[in-house]
């Protein structure tokens, strides 16, 4: 057997975050401020590092490196830069959040903000299903330890606890998913799965069997219906800085894996996992509306939002192998694409703006304190409005073309009915999203205080709201983009 030097180009971004990674690790040991700038500093400038190295490592083809474990395309290359500046902009909104915490102000948050990163593109470039758990496990530990950082919260150490014990479970559904696929094809590699079963060497039993435990994995890193358990909980009992990176930048890389492991590599299968995914969302869609109206406290209010829109998402990759052409499976996968990515931008709005109103150490998570905010600062209320008007899908935020695209391939497929459900179970969204509208401008605050922020806060937040409106305004370019990453890669 020939040794094959492996095309270190491909890997060249994961490789320098791993180096600077370790690098700010040992650099934090001997920073004496309490503020840790220099480490944070360190921090985004790798993130930037490494997102040049991807910009210029992008060549548009396919390639391969390391025996095929790895893979470096057009999709993979527009995911990474989108994952560095969603964790960029998740690490400036948490800055002022940490620092007012004593258990939270250590240097080890940022590296491991910067090895979940690092998993994250792992799982987004993974053609084996072997690295595809090893970033995943990589993420899954350092999110577990995240959750956890300030030890003296009772709810935090509690969701970390159960973050990882279902996390566990789910590793273990997966990876047994894995074994099946493998005894049936006699391969872990994603793209020789796919030959195995064009070429009908498989046992289609033992390959559903496998897909079963395969799709349920995911199912609970994405968070949707009955795999949700954990999403109220740790959004809720982790600190808001943490919740808001596990509500952004990993949607981004398990939409990836859903990608590479059912579209690249189990397409043959497409109907038993179509089946699976279709009941997965419809699901999600109803639990999670329904049960974000009984909330009171905002972000599990925004978690169960997030399991419906995990569930919408869905759609379009259910729609996307129907029929067979080409073109309308590329328009339902980059429907499904802009959804998340959507998704993830107005999350990172949102979640910010709980992040600015936390004051003194002490959380700002309840609907209540929302109240009357217009009267304490019309621009941060108008920018609240702008997200929760997105989340709900109003015309003309960039949520209202996120959702008619993947309508439009829901009914394009013939799922007419399936539409019909995603309209209802949407109107039942907006009751829940309308009425933090409603707190903001027609209740009186309890407290009349001006709402201060720093400047980059400031600017960081308007221009994110504000991609949120333009982006709704001039949805064509973002659309075409995902198309053709999409076009490029599969």
């Amino acid at each position: 057997m020939q040794f094959q030097t492996p095309d270190l180009r491909l890997a060249s971004a994961e490789i320098f975050m791993l180096v600077m990674a370790c690098l700010i690790l040992m650099l934090d040991l001997f920073v004496k401020d309490k503020k840790r700038t220099l480490t944070f500093v360190a921090t985004q400038l790798t993130l930037v590092g490494a997102a040049v190295v991807t910009f210029a490592t992008t060549s548009g083809d396919i390639g391969y490196t390391f025996s095929n474990m790895y893979v470096g395309d057009l999709l993979s290359d527009l995911l990474k830069l989108l994952l560095y500046l969603t964790v960029i902009v998740v690490l400036f909104y948490s800055r002022g959040y940490i620092l007012e915490r004593e258990q939270m102000a250590r240097g080890e948050y940022y590296t491991l903000a910067l090895f979940a990163t690092l998993g994250m593109m792992v799982m987004i470039s993974a053609n084996h299903f072997l690295t595809v758990y090893l970033g995943l496990e990589l993420l899954s530990l350092s999110l577990y330890a995240m959750v956890a950082m300030n030890r003296d919260s009772v709810p935090a150490t509690e969701a970390a606890m159960k973050y990882f014990v279902l996390g566990a479970l789910a590793s273990g559904l997966l990876l047994y998913g894995m074994s099946m696929i493998y005894g049936a094809t006699g391969t872990l590699e994603i793209t020789g799965v796919a030959e195995r079963l064009y070429a009908g060497q498989a046992d289609r039993t033992i390959l559903v069997f496998g897909l079963v435990f395969l799709v349920s994995g995911i199912a609970f890193k994405l968070g949707v219906v009955p795999f949700h358990m954990w999403i109220p909980d740790v959004y809720h009992g982790a600190p808001t800085a943490v919740t808001l990176f596990i509500a952004t930048a990993p949607k981004l890389a398990a939409f990836a894996i859903v990608v590479r492991m059912l579209v690249n590599g189990l397409i043959v299968l497409a109907q038993d996992w179509q089946a699976m995914l279709i009941l997965l969302a419809v699901l999600s869609m109803a639990i999670g509306n329904i049960a974000a109206i009984a909330q009171t406290n905002l972000k599990r209010m925004l978690a169960y939002s997030a399991i419906s829109h995990m569930g919408f998402m869905l759609l379009g990759l259910v729609t996307g192998v129907v029929g067979g052409d080409a073109r309308f499976a590329l328009n339902s996968y980059s429907s499904s694409m802009f959804y998340v990515i959507t998704y993830v931008l107005t999350s990172a709005g949102t979640f910010g703006m709980i992040l600015l109103l936390a004051r003194g150490g002490l959380e700002s998570d309840e609907l209540d304190d929302l109240k009357g905010l217009n009267k304490r600062s019309p621009w941060f209320a108008a920018l609240m409005m702008m997200m929760m008007f997105s989340m709900a899908g109003v015309p003309f935020f960039v949520g209202f073309f996120a959702k008619f695209s993947v309508l439009q391939a829901v009914v394009a497929a013939g799922y007419l009915w399936l539409a019909i459900v995603a309209v209802f179970f949407s109107l039942i969204g907006c009751f829940y999203y309308l009425r933090v509208v409603k707190l903001m401008y027609f209740d009186q605050p309890a407290c009349s205080t001006p709402i201060e922020a720093p400047l980059d806060m400031k600017i960081l937040l308007s221009a994110n709201g504000l991609a949120v409106a333009l982006l709704g305004i001039f949805p064509q370019a973002l659309m075409s983009l995902c198309a053709f990453a999409l076009l490029r890669s599969l």
